[in-house]
C-alpha cells in the first residue's frame, strides 16, 4: 500500500457516524487537571442544544458588559455539564453546585479551559 493509499485510509477512518455523534451526549468523559501541584479529577458530558443555557437578546452598554456576560453563560454552560455527568455517573462525583460556586476562580477558569479545549478538539474533527 503506497504513503497516499495509507492517508486516505486513516482519513476515512476518522469520519463520525451520526450514531457516535449523537451518543456524545450520553457518555460521561473523565478528566483530570493538575492545580498547584495536585490533580483534580472532575467528569462532564455534552450538552444538547435543549440543555445549553439560554442566551437573552441583551442590549449590552460596552464591552464590558457583553464580556461579563458571556462569562456567566460560559461558567453557566461548564457547571451544567459537570451536574449531566453527575447525573449519569454519582459514584464518581467530586464537583458539584454546591463546592462549584466556593472554588478559587482560578480553579474554575483551568476547569473551564480544560472542558472547553476538549471541545475545541472533537469540533476540529468536523473541518
Amino acid at each position: 500500500m503506497s504513503e497516499e493509499e495509507i492517508k486516505q485510509e486513516e482519513k476515512e477512518s476518522e469520519v463520525w457516524s451520526m450514531d457516535d455523534l449523537t451518543g456524545l451526549t450520553e457518555k460521561v468523559l473523565s478528566e483530570e487537571i493538575e492545580y498547584r501541584g495536585k490533580i483534580v479529577t472532575l467528569q462532564y458530558s455534552e450538552l444538547t442544544e435543549a440543555e445549553e443555557p439560554k442566551m437573552n437578546k441583551l442590549k449590552f452598554k460596552n464591552e464590558a458588559e457583553q464580556n461579563e456576560y458571556y462569562q456567566k453563560i460560559g461558567t453557566e454552560r461548564v457547571l451544567k455539564m459537570i451536574l449531566k455527568a453527575n447525573e449519569k455517573n454519582p459514584d464518581a462525583v467530586t464537583i458539584n453546585e454546591e463546592n462549584w460556586n466556593k472554588l478559587p476562580t482560578t480553579i474554575k477558569y483551568t476547569i473551564a479551559n480544560k472542558i472547553i479545549g476538549m471541545e475545541q478538539d472533537t469540533a476540529a474533527n468536523f473541518r
